[in-house]
C-alpha cells in the first residue's frame, strides 16, 4: 500500500472516486449474479427465455462501434453517461410492483417485462465500459495505472461475493425478496455512474467530417481489413469464437442443470459462485504477471482448458452425484472440483479478454483492435445461447457439454498451431 502515499493530488481524488464507484458497482453486480436462477426457479421462465436473458448481456456489444462514434461526437460525456445511467438503470425500480411469486411462478407477461427491463439495463455497458478506461487513463500515471486498477477490482470482487451471499440467503428466506433488492440495484447503478463521471475528464470531441452512417461503414471495413491482414490476431479471434460458442451455449444450460439435476437452493448456488470468485481473486496477480511475459495465445490455452475441465466436472456431477449437506448447502464433490477450474478460468479470462488484443498491434491501434473484439463478442452472442438451449432440449445435458468441450479442444489446438506458426514478440 506504499503506492497510495506516492500518489499526486489528481490520482488521489480519482482513486477515491474510482474506489467508490467500484464498491457500489460490486454490490449491485453481486445482487445480479443469481439473476438467471431467479428467472427460472422463482418466476418459472422458459428455457428459451433464459437463453435470451443471458444473450442480452453480450449481444449489446454489436452496437459498440455505433456507440463509440456517438460518444466521440457528443460534446458533454458526463451528461451523456448520466443520462444513459438514468434511462437504463431506473426501470429496475419497476420490480417493486411485481406480484407475489406463486408455486407456478408468474404469468408470461411478467417474463417479457423482466426480459425487457434487463435488455435496457445491459445496454449501459456499451457506453460505460469503454468510458472507464478513458476516465482513468487521464488521471492515473502509467506506472500506477495497473496497481490502482487491481486494488479497485479486488474491492469490487470482494463486495460481489458479499452481496451474492446476502442475496442468496434472502431468496431462500423469501423468493419474493428480489422485489426489494432489484430496485436497490437500479438506484445503486445510477449512483455509481454519477460517481464515475465526477472524475476529471478532458474530452477530445471529434464532430466528424463524415455522416454517422458513412463513418460506421468505414469502421466495419476496418474490422474486415484487420482480420484479413493480421493472421495471428485472426487466429486469436477464431479461438475466441470457438471458446465463446462453448461458454455461451452452456452458461444458461448449467443454470438449468443446477435446478433440474442437482436441485440446488439459492444459498448453494451463491456458495459455488463465491468459491470460484475466491480462486479467481487469489490468481489474478499471478495471471497478470504471466500474460505480461507470454504470448496471449499460450495464455489462452490455460483459459480454454480450465473452462473445458469445469464443464467436464459439472457434467460428471450428474453421474457421480455424491454430496455432503451442511446447513442446507449441497456440496457436490465433483462440482467442487469443477469450481476450482472455473476459478482458474474466471481469474484468467478477464485479463485475456480485456487486453489480449493489444499484443497484436501498435499502441495507437489498440482501440480499433478492441472494438473488433467487442463486435465479434456480440456476433457470437446472437446465436450461441439459443443453440445451447436447443441442443439441450433435443439431446440432453451430456451432448451439450460434449459439444462445448469439443469446441474448446479445437480452440486449444488452434492456439498451439498459431503460436508455433506465427510467433510474436512479447517484450
Amino acid at each position: 500500500m506504499l503506492i497510495l502515499k506516492q500518489l499526486n493530488s489528481t490520482e488521489k481524488r480519482a482513486f477515491k472516486l474510482h474506489l467508490f464507484y467500484s464498491s457500489i458497482d460490486g454490490i449491485a453486480r453481486g445482487a445480479l449474479i443469481l439473476n438467471q436462477f431467479i428467472f427460472i426457479k422463482s418466476l418459472k421462465g422458459s428455457n428459451v427465455q433464459l437463453a435470451f436473458l443471458f444473450q442480452f448481456s453480450m449481444v449489446v456489444f454489436l452496437f459498440a462501434m455505433l456507440t463509440n462514434e456517438i460518444m466521440r461526437r457528443y460534446p458533454n460525456r458526463k451528461v451523456l453517461l448520466r443520462t444513459v445511467g438514468i434511462i437504463t438503470q431506473l426501470p429496475l425500480v419497476a420490480f417493486a410492483a411485481f406480484p407475489v411469486v406463486t408455486y407456478s411462478g408468474l404469468p408470461p407477461r411478467f417474463h417479457y417485462m423482466f426480459l425487457g427491463v434487463f435488455l435496457l439495463f445491459y445496454t449501459s455497458r456499451i457506453a460505460v465500459i469503454p468510458s472507464i478506461n478513458q476516465y482513468l487513463k487521464g488521471n492515473y500515471r502509467h506506472k500506477n495505472f495497473g496497481t490502482l486498477f487491481s486494488y479497485a477490482t479486488t474491492i469490487n470482487k470482494v463486495l460481489i461475493m458479499v452481496s451474492t451471499l446476502v442475496v442468496g440467503l434472502l431468496l431462500d428466506y423469501d423468493p419474493n425478496s428480489y422485489r426489494i433488492f432489484y430496485p436497490m440495484v437500479g438506484i445503486l447503478g445510477i449512483i455509481s455512474i454519477f460517481q464515475l463521471t465526477k472524475i476529471d475528464f478532458k474530452q477530445d470531441m471529434d464532430p466528424g467530417n463524415q455522416p454517422l452512417s458513412q463513418a460506421l461503414g468505414h469502421s466495419f471495413k476496418r474490422v474486415f481489413l484487420i482480420l484479413r491482414n493480421n493472421t495471428p490476431f485472426r487466429h486469436l479471434e477464431l479461438g475466441f469464437m470457438l471458446y465463446g460458442f462453448a461458454w455461451m451455449s452452456t452458461y444458461a444450460v448449467i443454470t438449468i442443470f443446477y435446478k433440474e439435476v442437482l436441485d440446488l437452493n439459492y444459498s448453494s448456488v451463491s456458495l459455488y459462485n463465491n468459491a470460484y470468485n475466491l480462486v479467481a481473486i487469489a490468481l489474478l496477480p499471478l495471471f497478470g504477471k504471466l500474460i505480461s511475459n507470454n504470448d496471449p495465445r499460450r495464455f489462452g490455452i490455460i483459459t480454454f482448458g480450465a473452462l473445458m475441465l469445469f464443464i467436464a466436472f459439472t457434467g460428471l456431477s450428474e453421474h457421480y452425484g455424491n454430496y455432503h449437506e451442511v446447513w442446507g448447502l449441497k456440496l457436490y464433490y465433483m462440482l467442487m472440483i469443477g469450481v476450482l477450474f472455473n476459478g482458474i478460468f474466471m481469474g484468467s479470462m478477464p485479463i485475456l479478454w480485456g487486453i489480449g488484443s493489444s499484443y497484436f498491434c501498435e499502441p495507437n491501434e489498440a482501440a480499433d483492435y478492441q472494438s473488433v473484439h467487442l463486435f465479434l463478442t456480440g456476433v457470437r452472442a446472437l446465436f450461441a445461447p439459443i443453440i445451447g438451449i436447443k441442443l439441450y432440449e433435443m439431446f440432453g445435458f451430456g451432448i451439450t457439454y460434449g459439444v462445448s468441450m469439443g469446441l474448446l479442444a479445437l480452440a486449444i489446438a488452434l492456439m498451439i498451431y498459431s503460436e508455433r506458426r506465427y510467433p510474436i514478440k512479447t517484450d
